[in-house]
């Protein structure tokens, strides 16, 4: 008989609103990335969803983007966005994410 973690979908949510509050001014990070902070990485698809909806409202979700480096596909004020922050792109368009990777800590 298999045991199933109970998920507590809101919890999650809020973690990852934490997350994406504390990315900074030029600096980007990836979905995945937010997922395994919140304690779920095989979940980035919810981080997606959360960030496509009006509860991403207010927060700086124009700094999230794909493993790759990728902005959101058709938000072109996304790019803009993060030009204005300094956030640096490589030739194909992505974000250089070797220099503008948010390098957080895990405290406690």
């Amino acid at each position: 008989m298999f045991e199933f973690e109970e998920f507590d979908k809101a919890s999650f949510y809020e973690k990852i609103k934490r997350i994406i509050a504390e990315i900074p001014r030029g600096k980007v990070c990836t979905y995945g990335m937010i997922a395994l902070l919140a304690g779920r990485p095989q979940n980035s698809r919810m981080v997606g969803r959360l960030l496509s909806s009006e509860a991403a409202d207010n927060l700086p979700a124009h700094r999230v983007v794909n493993h790759k480096g990728r902005t959101a596909p058709g938000w072109i004020e996304q790019k803009l966005l993060l030009k204005q922050e300094g956030v640096v792109f490589k030739e194909n368009g992505d974000v250089d994410l070797k220099l503008c990777v948010w390098k957080f800590s895990v405290d406690g």
